[in-house]
């Protein structure tokens, strides 16, 4: 579980929500503007600052248990139906006909995953799934509205007690330097866990 709440506090009393989510796009949008893709860190005029691993553990509140497994993906993994059956619970053919096929990869869409968490009779199940669709929508978002069968590598093996922190903080160094190196806009990686990281700083 994700301890954000206490490093980013909001009062909807007091302030205007849309207004705050507007802010943080403009404030992600300038610090990446401070990204060196050259030497993998911001710099800040004189100042050269980067997530470390152990921040990000911190952030993440990994237990130390976790510390010498990291996730690596291996040379025979179960394909995405295998995969998307073990965590859903589902027959082969309801899965088999909810997989498709999107850009370069395979994908499960998040309103199929939504209809599966309201009527799912088994509760484990129904965390599993809700918990899988998270890890996509806010760790990873690749495909907007969709499960991407990456994610699901890295999330059958979380109960193996891998720590995710390395493939977060990688996918986010490799996120930044294509925003900078080709201009993109959309940051594929954790931008919430990048943004806490930034205010525990300033």
């Amino acid at each position: 579980m994700l301890g954000l709440w206490d490093f980013t506090h909001i009062s909807v009393t007091q302030n205007n929500l849309q207004e705050l989510k507007e802010m943080d796009k403009h404030l992600f949008r300038a610090l990446t503007q401070y990204w060196n893709p050259t030497y993998s860190c911001f710099t800040f005029g004189k100042v050269d600052l980067v997530p470390s691993v152990e921040e990000y553990t911190t952030l993440h509140r990994c237990p130390r248990i976790q510390a010498d497994k990291v996730y690596s993906r291996a040379a025979n993994i179960l394909t995405f139906l295998k995969k998307l059956m073990i965590i859903t619970g589902m027959s082969k053919q309801w899965v088999t006909t909810q997989i498709k096929q999107k850009g370069d990869s395979k994908c499960i869409s998040w309103k199929c995953l939504q209809d599966l968490i309201m009527a799912h009779p088994n509760t484990k199940k129904k965390v599993d799934v809700f918990s899988l669709s998270i890890y996509e929508l806010v760790i990873f978002p690749k495909a907007l509205g969709h499960i991407d069968e990456a994610v699901s590598d890295l999330f059958n093996q979380l109960g193996k007690r891998v720590m995710p922190v390395p493939i977060i903080w990688a996918k986010t160094f490799r996120s930044l330097n294509a925003c900078r190196r080709v201009g993109e806009e959309k940051f594929i990686g954790c931008a919430q866990l990048l943004l806490a990281w930034f205010y525990s700083h300033f």
